[in-house]
Parts: structure tokens; C-alpha cells; sequence
């Protein structure tokens, strides 16, 4: 799966996305197609899944997150530890709404977005 293509996913419904790993090494594309396919997909409180290092208000949860940063754009400039605000209002803009944040070893999280309940 190409998440930063414009086409659609190759299926019309899942009940849970999982992504590890893959938002801070990739361009920021790749996050936009996650959420885009993701809210397509998933039905009324399926979840996504998000694992990996995060800054929170702009800022590195630790020293060694910013090292990874540094190495990462090292690679490609596009990639990088993403804030968590941008990726949430990404979410946001494709029904899913920020359900649980758990803190995980090595200054990782895990992020569960929630497909928003369909007003109509």
C-alpha cells in the first residue's frame, strides 16, 4: 500500500488500521494519504492505530528523538518525527478524532484515533 498515492485503498472497509513506524520516514504525503484512507475505511468507532516517536507541543519527548530527527533528514529532508498536533488535526480533517495516547519504551507512543460518529 502506497499511502501517499491519490488512489483509493484496495478495500472498502476495515474495522481497525495499524500503522508502526511509518510517519517519521516518510514524507509528510504519506501521514495525509494514512488519514485519507483510514477515514474512507474504517466504519462508525473503528480505530486507527499509530506507533512511533512523537514531538508534543513542538518539542522532542526526548534527546534521542532529536538525534533519530537529525539522522532521519539526514536520509530525506522530508522525513521527521512529526507533531502530534499536525498529525491529530490531519485526523481531525478526515472524521477521526484523538481517542488515547499510551507511552511506550524507547520515547515512543502509541496514538488511537477514533472514526467520529457520522452526523447524518
Amino acid at each position: 500500500l502506497d499511502a501517499a498515492s491519490a488512489h483509493a485503498w484496495p478495500l472498502a472497509r476495515a474495522d481497525a488500521v495499524v500503522c508502526i513506524n511509518m510517519i517519521h520516514i516518510a514524507p509528510w504525503e504519506a501521514c495525509q494519504g494514512l488519514m485519507r484512507g483510514a477515514g474512507a475505511v474504517l466504519p462508525e468507532d473503528g480505530v486507527l492505530v499509530l506507533y512511533g516517536p512523537y514531538r508534543l507541543d513542538g518539542r522532542h519527548t526526548a534527546p534521542s528523538n532529536a538525534a533519530f530527527e537529525d539522522w532521519l533528514k539526514a536520509q530525506d529532508p522530508r522525513f521527521g518525527v512529526r507533531d502530534l498536533d499536525a498529525v491529530r488535526a490531519e485526523a481531525a480533517a478526515n472524521g477521526l478524532t484523538l481517542a488515547e495516547i499510551v507511552e511506550m519504551p524507547a520515547n515512543n507512543l502509541i496514538v488511537v484515533f477514533r472514526k467520529a460518529n457520522d452526523p447524518a
